[in-house]
């Protein structure tokens, strides 16, 4: 009983290490959660006090709390059983693979990593690459939001870069939660989403198990006051065009809405445009290729990074033009569903916020330098640039748009459009005038028809 016994030295520091984190854990664990949690809610407090919009308890909820509150709704639950039947698995094996696509979706949102690093980031890169421009912003109609509205900004798709300008823009604001595609689920990038409170979809899943569990997650958010962003187009533009609303989050949110017993959801249309989209190129190679696989090699994005970065540092790197956002007149979900009685109303709220976002895309000097060129069939000189701006620019204003005019001034405007287009490579100048490059004809049309959308279409 009292021999000694000789054991290896690394198994006793093994031991020792094992001992140490389960005492951890066991004593000292609950204390550090404790006194974690008691800074951030005091964080939160004072972030609360300087937003428009404070951060929603349901973010704030321990992320294996709210999947617990998703898979053990009675809406998955019956999913599940249904699910079980259908494949002929038992129903534990379909509860398990609920619960994976609930861990998969629900986010973890870090008050830390949002305003204490996000936004900072997303000011520095939307500063360092644009002159950023608030567009129209209705101040009246939006400050007049009932504050228990859930608050969803429904956005044109026209750069990854939107993620990044939006969230900047609104800083101040409100901590969206945004809905990414499956191209953000990717090492280390997965968790620094999750932790901004961005949830994954699988666009292309037609798993009625896994509609349900995000279907559920949708509505769960939106009872209870979680501010979000989503792109009704559901993909990035591939024509310059904000495209038909995909209605899967659309119809999941009017689907869980009880407009007696629930807050109003309120929809805020965004227009978003650019004097140039950063994946321009790729974007214009799917249209041509009929497909949205975009074929990006990732050793050229690591060869633009350091080629900016060494410019930078050189001195010899300018940005990009101007990058605008306008807010548009907010759209309740209960006015709609009271003007729309006794139909399905998500096919023309889709169609009414795709027309709103629309209706508010900035013109900006490259969209309108491109719009101008576009059927031109030779060279054009500067004055009949100039004349044809104008026109346009005139037409434009009759419609309600914005222009972003800068300095106040109509030459310089073309003046920084052409200066744009030529660094680009999309058009030439000559000693005849400007003309459009062959090879760019696709991508001259993909910027002119950001702001030609908003013309009235010819019969």
């Amino acid at each position: 009983m009292n021999d000694l016994i000789s054991i290896p030295l690394w198994v006793l520091i093994l031991v020792a290490v094992l001992a140490t984190i389960a005492a951890i854990d066991r004593i000292l664990g609950p204390s550090l959660r404790w006194f974690f949690r008691r800074r951030m809610e005091r964080a939160v407090t004072r972030l609360n006090k300087r937003l428009e919009r404070p951060i929603e308890p349901f973010k704030l909820l321990e992320r294996h709390d709210t999947v617990n509150r998703v898979i053990y709704s009675p809406e998955v639950m019956a999913a599940v059983q249904e699910y079980a039947a259908d494949e002929k698995i038992p129903e534990q094996v379909a509860f398990v693979k609920a619960k994976a696509y609930a861990r998969e979706i629900v986010p973890f949102f870090s008050t830390a990593a949002y305003f204490g690093f996000a936004i900072r980031v997303a000011k520095l890169l939307s500063r360092s690459l644009y002159r950023v421009r608030l567009g129209s912003y209705d101040t009246e109609a939006i400050s007049t939001i009932d504050p228990k509205a859930t608050v969803i900004f429904v956005m044109n798709h026209r750069s990854n870069m939107d993620y990044v300008l939006v969230t900047y823009l609104v800083a101040e604001r409100s901590a969206l939660a945004y809905a990414v595609g499956e191209w953000a689920r990717v090492w280390p990038l997965r968790a620094f989403v999750q932790s901004l409170g961005g949830y994954f979809i699988r666009r292309r899943s037609n798993n009625p198990l896994y509609r349900r569990v995000l279907a559920r997650y949708v509505q769960l958010s939106a009872k209870n006051g979680a501010t979000q962003a989503i792109f009704p187009e559901g993909g990035l533009s591939l024509d310059g065009k904000v495209g038909q609303a995909k209605l899967g989050l659309l119809s999941y949110v009017v689907a869980g809405f009880e407009p007696e017993i629930d807050p109003d959801v309120v929809f805020v249309p965004v227009g978003i445009n650019y004097d140039r989209v950063l994946e321009d190129k790729v974007l214009v190679g799917a249209l041509e290729r009929g497909d949205r696989r975009f074929k990006m090699a990732l050793r050229r994005v690591i060869f633009s990074i350091l080629r900016n970065i060494l410019r930078r540092i050189t001195g010899r790197f300018q940005r990009y033009g101007y990058a605008a956002v306008s807010f548009g007149k907010p759209i309740s979900l209960r006015n709609f569903l009271q003007d729309h009685p006794g139909t399905d109303p998500t096919r023309p709220l889709g169609a009414t916020l795709t027309k709103a976002i629309r209706d508010i895309v900035p013109v900006l000097p490259v969209p309108l330098m491109a719009a101008v060129l576009l059927d031109a069939e030779g060279p054009m000189a500067l004055d009949q640039i100039t004349k044809k701006a104008k026109h346009l620019r005139q037409r434009l204003e009759d419609q309600g748009a914005h222009l972003h005019l800068p300095r106040d001034d109509p030459d310089y405007e073309i003046t920084v459009g052409l200066r744009q287009l030529v660094r680009l490579k999309i058009i030439n100048e000559t000693p005849d005038g400007y003309v459009a490059t062959e090879p760019s004809s696709l991508i001259l049309q993909y910027y002119a028809n950001s702001i030609l959308q908003l013309l009235p279409q010819e019969k």
